[in-house]
């Protein structure tokens, strides 16, 4: 199971309590290296549907990028956005909006 990533309020970022998750899901990647993964950017509820689209492309691009600038190749790796359509934690406040404001790794078959 790979880690997930998660932002700030309105952030894409990488903060650095984030990197020891971003490093062990590196060392995954190396130990798999034939391994396709898909990382997903996510938002909570707040903004408009076409702004947390734009924010979830923004984390997952810049966990892609983390990745890439550690020496993953570029061809294994997709981003993509869900927005806000897929909470972690459906619940309306500050805990559950914290664990939807992430970036997932999927491994693709």
């Amino acid at each position: 199971m790979l880690d997930t990533v998660y932002f700030d309020f309105d952030q894409s970022y990488i903060r650095e309590d984030q990197t020891a998750a971003l490093e062990r899901n590196l060392a995954w990647m190396r130990q798999n290296p034939n391994a396709p993964i898909r990382i997903e950017g996510h938002c909570d509820e707040r903004g408009t549907e076409e702004y947390n689209l734009a924010l979830g492309d923004r984390r997952a691009d810049a966990v892609r990028s983390w990745m890439i600038d550690h020496g993953v190749d570029a061809s294994r790796m997709q981003s993509v956005s869900k927005g806000e359509v897929e909470p972690a934690d459906p619940g309306h406040d500050e805990s559950a909006w914290a664990k939807n404001r992430r970036a997932e790794f999927l491994v693709l078959e």
